[in-house]
């Protein structure tokens, strides 16, 4: 456990004095009024609690209704039990995606962080789930949905949310903003009887967050410390780079921001019950890292280059620019982790390719993605010009066919190779409820909603996906199968701890490789996959395999494994290759 560095009254008041002109705003009462609330906790809390993660940690991806019951149960009910039945000894833990009233944005136009919306459930549905699992919930930290209370109140100027919100000055200069949207970023709101233009980052019904404020900062603290007493363990600060806004600037990743983040680990770390703060950061790789900070910001980054560049390598068979990514990487620190995803509630992101696909590459990425059906959601650029944002597909879909593979026929073997890799990888697993059934776009949501996000957020009736994992021969029952056996053997490898050590493997373009060892260096895993269309002799002498040692494939237990000798890796195969299971 990475033990609180700072989590003093004058630690807090540092970081306040950082953001704000301390003449101005009385830092020293603000500094106060988050020690009460840490302290207030604390005495209704005083049995301690942290969940440290392992090789046993699997996050789940899931909406509050990604399954639901044609008995009409809510949707909370729903998961909790279909989790129980199916992904019980999988996954210990879950972030379910904003489970809070909301007026769009699949639930990240949050009108109420203090309520459960009915149509889930309730606050005991949350609780409940919480006895057996670790929840991951969203702060929707950036801004607030224009039905929320807290604008309905800005527009009257009354509290709560009389200044909650920001407003563009005549005198701000935008130019050098980087944008994820192509909507205007100025929006105009009567204000208290006043015509304002009002900072909008992702839509005009999410109205942008004024920290400026330190009464915002206050008001999402007190929405921490809550959540964490109602059974949340992990929380996920949504778009979290955007907060701070300076003039002139990109308004991207000030230190202000760094600061904030700083303010509520040190919060987080000093109540009896300790939650895990995650940045979510949509960037490229060097300002995704920096959220770690020196061990005072996240406890957990997302590690989202992978998912591109893996898709990338496995629809081109080549995994040259995914070892060399790899290599590069710097391993967490203790205290710190990686979690990795390759599919979730999102497209699949195209700013963390920035300054690794060139120019080339990335047109041929995005052509061989819009053959397989994807969308394509873009972001200003310059003022007037687009970039790729992201790419809207299912993961399925998008491994679906290849240029080597225009029928599609190893569809499903490039999709558990993607698995494979990224479970073998440094950090934590991450796998979004769709995946684990190989769901594709849901064209018809796509056709009703005309949003291009809508094409991955399939949900399932549970009657229906019940029937079809029962069928050996459906889609479905294949993978679904295939993941929960692969990570039920991760699981008990302590080579696959978070921050076990891990190198990249020099094996060539056609077979990726990482070496896993524990922390205390008693196992070795060595992670091959054949990343090609063709079947490929890989000679066992390309890795350091310990002579005196008996080694075993755990994917494969009726592979022989011989050293100093070839073996034979199928399209698509993995072997996980260990001197102790």
């Amino acid at each position: 456990m990475q033990k609180n560095k700072a989590g003093s009254f004058g630690s807090i008041k540092n970081h306040l004095n950082s953001i704000y002109d301390s003449e101005k705003i009385n830092t020293d009462l603000y500094a106060r009024k988050i020690k009460k609330l840490i302290s207030d906790f604390n005495i209704s809390n005083k049995l301690q609690k942290e969940f440290n993660w392992s090789e046993d940690t699997v996050l789940l991806i899931s909406y509050a209704d990604s399954i639901y019951s044609s008995k009409k149960n809510h949707t909370l009910k729903t998961l909790k039990s279909f989790h129980k039945d199916y992904f019980d000894n999988v996954f210990d833990c879950v972030h379910i995606l904003p489970f809070f009233p909301s007026s769009g944005d699949g639930g990240f136009s949050v009108m109420d962080h203090g309520e459960v919306d009915k149509k889930y459930g309730d606050w005991k549905d949350i609780k409940l789930y919480s006895k057996n699992k670790n929840i991951m919930a969203d702060i929707v930290i950036n801004h607030s949905s224009s039905k929320g209370i807290w604008f309905q109140n800005f527009l009257k100027g009354q509290e709560p949310g009389k200044n909650h919100f920001f407003i563009i000055e005549d005198k701000f200069d935008t130019t050098n903003v980087i944008r994820t949207r192509d909507h205007n970023l100025s929006q105009r709101f009567k204000v208290n009887g006043t015509y304002k233009n009002l900072w909008c980052t992702f839509s005009e019904d999410q109205i942008d967050l004024n920290f400026k404020n330190p009464d915002v900062l206050l008001d999402f603290i007190k929405i921490i410390i809550d959540l964490i007493d109602k059974g949340v363990l992990i929380l996920r600060l949504d778009a979290v780079g955007f907060l701070w806004k300076e003039t002139s600037t990109e308004c991207l990743n000030l230190p202000q921001t760094h600061s904030i983040i700083k303010i509520l680990r040190n919060v987080v770390d000093s109540l009896n019950i300790k939650a895990k703060i995650v940045t979510e950061t949509n960037l490229p790789r060097k300002e995704n890292l920096s959220y770690f900070g020196d061990s005072d910001e996240a406890h957990w980054i997302y590690n989202f280059s992978l998912a591109p560049l893996l898709v990338y390598t496995l629809l081109f068979e080549n995994c040259s620019i995914l070892s060399r990514w790899s290599k590069s990487m710097p391993p967490s620190r203790n205290g710190s982790a990686y979690l990795n995803f390759i599919a979730s509630h999102d497209g699949l992101g195209m700013r963390p390719i920035e300054g690794i696909l060139n120019n080339a590459q990335t047109k041929t990425f995005f052509r061989r993605i819009k053959k397989n059906g994807g969308k394509f959601s873009h972001r200003k650029f310059m003022k007037i010009n687009k970039k790729v944002y992201e790419s809207n597909i299912s993961l399925f879909n998008v491994l679906k066919y290849s240029d080597t593979d225009l029928e599609g026929k190893y569809s499903i073997d490039r999709f558990i190779a993607a698995h494979c890799i990224m479970f073998a990888m440094e950090g934590i697993p991450a796998v979004y409820f769709n995946s684990m059934f190989g769901t594709e776009d849901d064209y018809e949501r796509y056709k009703d909603t005309k949003h291009k996000r809508d094409l991955n957020r399939y949900k399932w009736n549970k009657e229906t996906l019940e029937k079809l994992l029962k069928v050996k021969k459906s889609k479905e029952y294949k993978i679904y199968n295939s993941l929960t056996k692969i990570l039920e053997i991760r699981k008990k490898q302590p080579a696959f701890h978070p921050n076990a050590i891990q190198f990249t493997l020099s094996l060539g373009d056609d077979v990726f490789g990482l070496w896993r060892q524990s922390i205390d260096r008693s196992q070795s895993i060595f992670s091959i996959t054949n990343v090609t269309s063709n079947y490929i002799k890989f000679d066992l002498n390309n890795i350091n395999l310990i002579q005196d040692e008996h080694w075993q494939d755990i994917l494969n237990p009726k592979n022989e494994i011989r050293i100093n000798r070839k073996i034979e890796l199928k399209p698509f195969q993995s072997i996980w290759l260990t001197n102790k299971s």
